[in-house]
């Protein structure tokens, strides 16, 4: 049998079209083979050092999956919605007049004014219970728990396997014991006249169809933008809104399964995950899906946001040290930026999903006046008719 040809090291190559029973070549191949494989690492015969290789690339695989899981929450999505199947049904006895505020933290600084916050909650006669969603996994226990207090009596502390966002909706059974939860930013605060008409507001809603619409103080915006093919995201614009923000609004407990446990919304999910932003659209999303309308707006009393950058620079709100808090946020220090993100996060979600659920909304939902809308001349100013 002539030769095959000369490979690059100047050992013989078997050729490919080698007939039926001439494996004189391929035998003398598979020999050269083990012995450069012996040769390079003599300790050891070639399957097992290649079955070595195997399984530590499939470990490493498995522990960067696992990792990935870990720092996106999904491992908490998981324990999450495995419990919520299995008290699945429970609907029924929870409590319609009452509901539950998730008070979400991060900012170490924010402390004090967390813990000012969540007792102002739990002592609402309309609030069953407070929890505070601690999503910081580097604060250590002990300045959660400072002097042994923590937390005012009533409010319950639940510390996040991870800083995922998407941690503020997982459906927590054990805890949530109401038809209805206030979703709250750390910095921002109803007083009690604003809290009740929110919650009044929804059940309103809730008791002209199965799933009612978000109800909320902070309006946002869509709009089409067609020299860039693309959705933005904006301000309300006057008389016309799509979404309500996370600083605070209430939505129906099922909500928070059908966020968390859809399969249909991982890719979503995971998009949160990587901008760590924009769990608000995409809760505005699902409930505009399963209500088929857009937010309520509603207006009462007052809300005070420490948050805000249009607070004054000395009467913002600080930490014990003095330092201001408007500054800590997300859309504070974003900028411009933090509105382009947050326009790519609506266009990346309407792709993902197929569909544009959005739903424009109208007006807003006000306390009503009593007495009379009439205006007369009282000391040379309109004032109404009833007002002394």
């Amino acid at each position: 049998m002539a030769p095959g040809p000369v490979g690059p090291t100047g050992s013989t190559v078997c050729s490919a079209t080698i007939a039926a029973g001439d494996g004189d070549c391929e035998s003398t191949e598979r020999s050269r083979l083990r012995a450069d494989l012996a040769s390079a690492s003599p300790s050891m015969q070639p399957r097992p050092r290649h079955r070595l290789l195997l399984l530590l690339l499939h470990l490493l695989v498995a522990l960067a999956g696992a990792a990935v899981s870990h720092s996106h929450g999904g491992a908490a999505e998981d324990a999450a919605c495995r419990a919520a199947n299995r008290t699945g049904g429970a609907e029924a006895s929870l409590r319609a007049d009452r509901l539950t505020v998730l008070l979400s933290g991060y900012s170490e600084r924010r402390l004090p004014l967390l813990r000012a916050i969540a007792g102002a909650y739990a002592a609402h006669p309309l609030v069953h219970a407070v929890l505070v969603l601690w999503c910081n996994p580097a604060t250590p226990p002990r300045l959660l728990l400072r002097g042994g207090g923590g937390f005012p009596r009533g409010v319950a502390l639940r510390r996040a396997a991870s800083a995922s966002l998407n941690s503020r909706f997982l459906p927590r059974p054990a805890d949530i014991r109401t038809a209805a939860v206030a979703v709250a930013d750390d910095d921002v605060l109803p007083d009690a006249a604003a809290l009740s008409f929110a919650f009044t507001t929804w059940q309103q809603q809730q008791q002209r169809g199965n799933s009612a619409p978000l109800v909320g103080f902070f309006p946002r915006s869509h709009h089409l933008d067609l020299a860039r093919g693309r959705w933005a995201y904006t301000a309300a614009e006057p008389g016309r809104y799509s979404m309500v923000l996370t600083k605070f609004m209430v939505l129906g407990t099922g909500l928070l399964y059908s966020y968390s446990c859809a399969p249909g919304l991982a890719p979503a999910r995971a998009v949160v995950d990587r901008e760590r932003n924009c769990e608000d659209i995409l809760m505005n999303f699902v409930a505009a899906e399963e209500s088929g309308a857009g937010p309520v707006l509603v207006d009462a009393g007052s809300v005070r946001d420490w948050g805000d950058p249009r607070n004054d620079a000395n009467a913002a709100g600080a930490d014990e040290e003095g330092g201001v808090m408007k500054d800590v946020g997300l859309s504070a220090a974003g900028g411009l930026r933090h509105w382009e993100k947050r326009g790519e996060c609506i266009t990346e979600f309407h792709r993902l999903l197929g569909r544009m659920p959005l739903r424009y909304s109208y007006g807003k939902v006000v306390e009503a006046t009593v007495g009379d809308q009439g205006l007369c001349s009282k000391g040379g100013r309109l004032v109404r008719c009833d007002q002394e």
